[in-house]
């Protein structure tokens, strides 16, 4: 079979390669062709265009490059045209692929979507597009399931992928390039330009109140090295790419941006502070849109705060120190780690990219 794939950033390219890879073990006639990035690549697929390309934060910045962005989605359309595909499959990245969803619906392909659009925190409404131009939802969060019932919707929990990616990454060489005998704290700060700029400085200022302590970036492989050696001028920070995981591995405690990191960072063992500013209006907006009490998957999962979050004025190396200093503490991180083991449990066992090819290929043989 034909299967497009469209994945808009770093974490929908990991989940979208390993579902590519469970596909592969059902269908070895499998075709792929994508919007995605490197994983996606290196599993076998036509890469049309790369989410580096694609990805834009905020209110503002979206309004800044729509024009940018219109011109991917027709690119897009046509080349879904070009290549009569036997299934769509969207992975998250809403704003886009409910667009696509409703193009490729009505031109008579096939629609899953894999990994919902976080509808239950804001835009609600698109629950009723989604039922429109999706043929088949599944989903990885424990809550989303009653959600979409809510609406008279049918959908399939599957389990979190990152537990399939924590699996994988166990079974290859694990060894950082990173050669310290310092305790590590490592900064994730995004994979976005705009949150990277706003992001790290914030997180370097740490620096000077640990001397014992080696601070280590995980960059995002879609920046280059040039990009964050902006940010660390003279500091001796060092900066890894490709490696987050053999990072987290490793640390003692993270800075992490809001996002898929928060809970692969949980996921690791590794106490955190999540750390989250955007632009002023963007803020405003979505303060009064978002309809729920966290930013961080980990403590939406659990529905309470386990970790703290730092958003926007709270955001503040003040502030970013003290949360810092108790992630040091024995009696914060064993509490954190007692929650960490809830948090594990409730996501289930590994397996989620499996169970989601097995039932997609299950519904398109059933065609």
């Amino acid at each position: 079979m034909k299967y497009y794939i469209i994945a808009g950033e770093a974490s929908g390219d990991l989940h979208a390669s390993n579902l590519m890879r469970e596909l592969k073990v059902l269908d070895t006639n499998a075709q792929f062709r994508c919007w995605g990035g490197d994983l996606m690549k290196a599993q076998g697929a036509e890469l049309v265009k790369h989410y580096s390309d694609l990805a834009f934060m905020g209110f503002t910045e979206v309004l800044l490059n729509i024009r940018t962005i219109f011109k991917n989605i027709d690119f897009c359309k046509l080349d879904i045209q070009q290549h009569q595909p036997d299934v769509l499959i969207l992975v998250d990245y809403p704003g886009f692929n409910l667009r696509i969803a409703e193009f490729a619906k009505a031109s008579g392909i096939k629609v899953f979507y894999y990994i919902s659009p976080q509808i239950w925190a804001w835009k609600q409404s698109r629950v009723h597009k989604i039922k429109r131009v999706v043929d088949k939802m599944f989903v990885i969060l424990p809550f989303e399931k009653e959600f979409y019932q809510k609406f008279d919707m049918e959908v399939d929990f599957v389990g979190h992928p990152l537990l399939d990616a924590l699996a994988n990454y166990a079974n290859e060489s694990n060894i950082l390039s990173v050669d310290t005998s310092k305790k590590i704290i490592a900064l994730l700060p995004g994979s976005r330009k705009q949150e990277i700029a706003t992001m790290l400085p914030l997180m370097l200022s740490m620096q000077k109140y640990y001397p014992s302590h080696e601070f280590v970036i995980a960059g995002a492989p879609s920046q280059t090295k040039e990009y964050y050696q902006n940010f660390v001028k003279g500091n001796e920070v060092k900066i890894v790419f490709n490696q987050t995981y053999q990072l987290l591995q490793k640390s003692e405690a993270a800075l992490v941006t809001s996002g898929t990191a928060t809970l692969e960072t949980a996921l690791f063992g590794v106490p955190e502070v999540v750390c989250y500013k955007g632009g002023s209006i963007s803020f405003a907006i979505a303060k009064q849109l978002v309809k729920v009490k966290y930013i961080s998957l980990v403590n939406l999962i659990m529905d309470q705060e386990i970790v703290k979050e730092l958003i926007q004025n709270e955001l503040n190396e003040t502030k970013l120190k003290t949360e810092l200093d108790k992630l040091l503490i024995t009696d914060s991180r064993d509490l954190m780690m007692q929650n960490y083991a809830e948090l594990k449990a409730k996501l289930g066992g590994k397996g989620a990219s499996k169970k989601a090819a097995e039932l997609m290929v299950g519904y398109l043989k059933s065609v």
